[in-house]
């Protein structure tokens, strides 16, 4: 959530800011909402002050043995008033609060400006695709070897659910261990987090209000949970409501989950195979850093991933995202974009992201310093590291070979217990 004080100091800058996401700011409605509520409590303060001053007008004339009892009346009524203003500051308070929630996050000053996915920057490659001649994609590869079943997982779950097999369900197995104990050597500490949240933990990190089409929620007797759609969710929340000590930070956690996404707004795209699923498969990255450290925590998750992908030897490229092409919360992201030659491109694997403080004010994530009079919010930052499924996709396409078959990766054979899928 944006800070109300950036938006009152210089709300034309921050709708400039705004703007070059594609975002429509409603100057019209800010103005109202945020002069209704600030008129109540000015009026809230007034009357105080009034029966203040009245109290102690009656105390005088109570120790004078004097009639008081005209200011009591008028006393009274202030009381009855303040009663009302209490309701109505709630109430614009909230009306207030919902406006702001709704508003994405400012982009930094390095975030390149672009308009939509055309404006983002290329940062950096790694590694030089094969040469394969009428390379196949993932869905004949997996089908044929018969290690991705689509049809079953349709019978079972409807459409984007897949059943996975044999060595394909090992492979799969194989990447979750394969990056949970790579993050872990490099000081990411694993946490197992549920899987259904309460509403407060998708608020949070911003999946609420503006995108509860893309969840998938139930119901246990009057309480709502939400499936998460990442463990960014439930790691992000870990410690909202608390205030951690600033020289404990950066703190790092690492998380293997299940995802589970209706996909609402992909407007049909990746219907074909393994890469858009309703479930799916992802270890995740997430750091809780002071503002002062933020950027280069951002480097720093952003070269665990990439180190991930280069130990499997996949082709991939770093990706500056641009303002119009950015998650509703990050104010900076870098993509990691691997090759998938039956596309002859590269598709993203993993999203790096900085939020700033913008997620920490939904979840009350604070932290202090030794001698700071008071805490203040820390910086939030996550990325995939990496999205299971994907990385194995990428690895049938990138490692195919002309009669079918898989060569599996070498950092993963002690995981698969072959070398090579048939």
């Amino acid at each position: 959530m944006l800070d109300a004080a950036l938006l009152r100091q210089d709300l034309d800058k921050a709708v400039e800011a705004l703007a070059s996401r594609g975002f429509a700011f409603d100057r019209e409605t800010y103005l109202r909402l945020d002069g209704e509520r600030r008129s109540i409590i000015q009026e809230a303060e007034t009357l105080k002050a009034e029966r203040n001053r009245v109290s102690d007008e009656v105390a005088k004339l109570k120790r004078a043995k004097e009639d008081a009892s005209h200011l009591i009346e008028a006393q009274r009524a202030v009381g009855e008033r303040m009663k009302a203003l209490e309701s109505a500051e709630k109430e614009a308070e909230a009306a207030f609060q919902d406006f702001l929630c709704r508003l994405p996050n400012l982009p930094h000053a390095s975030t390149p400006t672009g308009a939509d996915e055309h404006g983002n920057v290329e940062v950096s490659r790694w590694g030089t695709p094969r040469e394969i001649a009428n390379p196949k994609d993932h869905v004949d590869l997996g089908t044929s070897l018969g290690i991705l079943d689509f049809d079953r997982g349709a019978k079972l779950s409807g459409a984007r659910f897949t059943v996975l097999k044999g060595l394909g369900a090992k492979l799969e197995r194989a990447l979750i261990n394969f990056f949970l104990e790579q993050n872990q050597k490099a000081g990411w500490d694993e946490v197992l987090v549920p899987y259904l949240v309460l509403p407060s933990a998708m608020y949070g990190t911003g999946q609420l209000p503006k995108f509860e089409q893309d969840l998938f929620k139930t119901t246990r007797g009057e309480d709502t949970m939400y499936l998460i759609p990442t463990a960014e969710v439930p790691v992000t929340n870990l410690y909202a409501g608390e205030t951690l000590p600033a020289d404990q930070l950066p703190l790092r956690h690492c998380a293997f989950t299940p995802c589970f996404r209706s996909e609402a707004g992909s407007y049909g795209r990746d219907t074909r195979g393994y890469i858009r699923q309703h479930q799916f498969h992802k270890v995740e990255l997430v750091a809780f850093t002071t503002a002062e450290q933020a950027e280069a925590e951002l480097e720093h998750l952003t070269r665990q991933a990439e180190t991930l992908l280069e130990a499997l030897g996949l082709p991939y490229r770093r990706m500056a995202l641009c303002t119009g092409d950015m998650g509703f919360s990050s104010q900076k992201t870098f993509d990691l974009e691997v090759w998938l030659p039956s596309q002859g491109c590269y598709r993203e694997i993993s999203s790096c992201s900085w939020f700033g403080d913008f997620q920490a004010r939904r979840a009350g994530l604070r932290c202090k310093a030794k001698d700071a009079k008071k805490p203040e919010f820390l910086h939030t930052l996550n990325g995939s590291g990496l999205a299971v499924g994907r990385t194995l996709v990428a690895i049938l396409e990138n490692y195919q070979q002309e009669d079918g078959s898989i060569v599996v990766p070498e950092v993963l054979r002690p995981y698969v217990g072959a070398d090579v899928i048939r």
